[in-house]
């Protein structure tokens, strides 16, 4: 009998132990690598920044009394809310920096660039902000971006890519606009942060279709994950695009987080040098090799609520844009096309509360081939009156938002053999979405040899609503040094 380790995942609103065999790979922190830990406080790594600032005069000297400036923070979806998380850190230091400048407190803005996501309650914003903070803007002051507010809006043509460029007048109107990303691994264009910040943040859906759609996520160079792709180039694209059209160019405060969301460096100055200060340290801490050669089958543990908000682990689109996702990390430490097994509830409880098109959307998809054909139905849709008014008045996600999960969902049917869902309670959502619902592990595995072996390497993943790294197999990794030297 072969030898097995029990592994916890997370499933639905709990957690579930199985038996995998004893050299499956389990990517867990503190086993398989370690989170690296600040080198020092977190206000001295922002001042520092912001005394040196990349390409760019420090703050001091770019603006001054009458000066207008706009600060753009992410929202909710990433960078944590304890007390020296970025946006906590940052945002009354630059506060400090503009007003000894002689800059007003009623010139300054601040503006959740939340892009296409559902809008953030000034509740929210006191939970990630700090409720001193937000009490010192007024509503006038402290917004959410609002890409459908006809007033504030601005098309201003297209890159040479053809990419469509409509961004919030505000930051063109604005004498300065500062941007706060974190610098985390992402399955889009490697790394959140940069460029990719207002480009999605601050940005318009016709703006962010042009790359969140299968022409460019189809592209071979989008998986395995990098910024150097046709993606992370549109992004740059977009946002130089922009920056021709503001006062100044984009002042942006980056931090380079781990897995706890702990601030290991800070690069502040112009967007594109601060992208190339901060990527190598984000692949230092993000590119994870395991043992061994790549594996045969990802084994996932996908809770409820995660990442994008409550039912991203039940609502159909968005666990298989939770499993694309997974995969996309991992290709480095996989064999080519490989089986999927994911826990996940998957009980039709779409959450229609914050997602309202998204089922309308899933419906929209059982009448296409593949997800590619949903762009036949993205005008109507995204324009439809009761959609937009629950985006921009009811806390609900874009219609886009949909879209976009469906086309990087369809990337495990691209990527891998097959995809079996354990423990799904509507089974056929499950296979709505191009999945196949088993009842047990066992089971999963069963029909993972028939593909694979009978002696198939696993490589598991239990928590997804942890920070994710991105993966490659030492094996692989040993081969490709072997053929390099000669």
């Amino acid at each position: 009998m072969t030898a097995a380790q029990r592994v916890t995942l997370e499933y639905g609103d709990g957690l579930v132990e199985v038996e995998v065999p004893e050299g499956a790979v389990v990517v867990e922190p503190a086993t398989l690598y370690q989170e690296p830990a600040p080198p020092e406080d977190p206000v001295l790594l922002t001042r520092r920044a912001l005394a040196q600032p990349l390409g760019s005069p420090p703050l001091r000297d770019l603006v001054g009394p009458g000066s207008t400036v706009l600060i753009a923070f992410p929202d909710r979806v990433k960078g944590g809310a304890h007390p020296t998380a970025h946006r906590r850190v940052t945002l009354p230091l630059l506060l400090e920096e503009l007003e000894s400048a002689g800059v007003r407190r009623g010139d300054i803005t601040l503006l959740c660039a939340n892009g296409l996501h559902r809008k953030n309650t000034r509740q929210e914003m006191e939970g990630y902000l700090g409720r001193d903070l937000v009490q010192r803007f007024p509503p006038s002051r402290l917004l959410n971006h609002d890409a459908e507010d006809p007033d504030n809006m601005v098309r201003l043509g297209e890159t040479d890519d053809g990419d469509a460029v409509e961004v919030n007048r505000r930051v063109l109107e604005a004498d300065l606009v500062v941007v706060l990303g974190h610098t985390l691994g992402n399955p889009y264009g490697g790394y959140s942060g940069g460029y990719k910040m207002p480009c999605t943040g601050l940005t318009g859906w016709r703006s962010i279709r042009c790359h969140h759609t299968p022409a460019t996520l189809f592209r071979n160079d989008f998986v395995p994950i990098s910024p150097r792709s046709h993606f992370r180039s549109q992004l740059r694209r977009i946002g130089e695009f922009i920056e021709r059209h503001m006062k100044q160019p984009f002042f942006a405060v980056d931090a380079v987080l781990n897995g706890r969301n702990e601030q290991l460096a800070v690069f502040a100055g112009r967007l594109g040098e601060v992208e190339q200060a901060s990527w190598p340290l984000a692949r230092q801490r993000t590119e994870v090799t395991v043992p061994g050669e790549p594996a045969d089958v990802l084994v996932l543990g996908i809770p409820r609520n995660f990442h994008y908000g409550p039912g991203m682990g039940s609502n159909p689109l968005l666990f298989k844009q939770a499993i694309a996702a997974s995969l996309a990390r991992a290709y480095g430490a996989l064999q080519p096309y490989p089986v999927v097994v994911a826990f996940c509830v998957c009980d039709g409880w779409f959450n229609d509360e914050w997602f309202p098109p998204y089922r309308e959307v899933y419906e929209l998809l059982q009448r296409c081939c593949g997800a590619d054909e949903l762009a036949r139905y993205e005008d109507e849709v995204c324009t439809r009156a009761e959609w937009v008014r629950k985006y921009r008045h009811a806390y609900g996600y874009h219609p886009f938002h949909a879209f976009s999960m469906a086309y990087l969902g369809a990337l495990a049917d691209r990527y891998a053999r097959a995809v079996y869902l354990v423990g799904a309670r509507e089974p056929s959502y499950a296979r709505g979405m191009g999945c196949i619902p088993v009842p047990t592990f066992e089971a999963a595995l069963e029909h993972a040899r028939r593909h694979v072996g009978s002696h198939p390497r696993l490589l598991v993943i239990p928590r997804l609503s942890r920070v994710q790294v991105h993966l490659f197999a030492e094996g692989a990794q040993a081969k490709v040094t072997e053929v390099a030297a000669r």
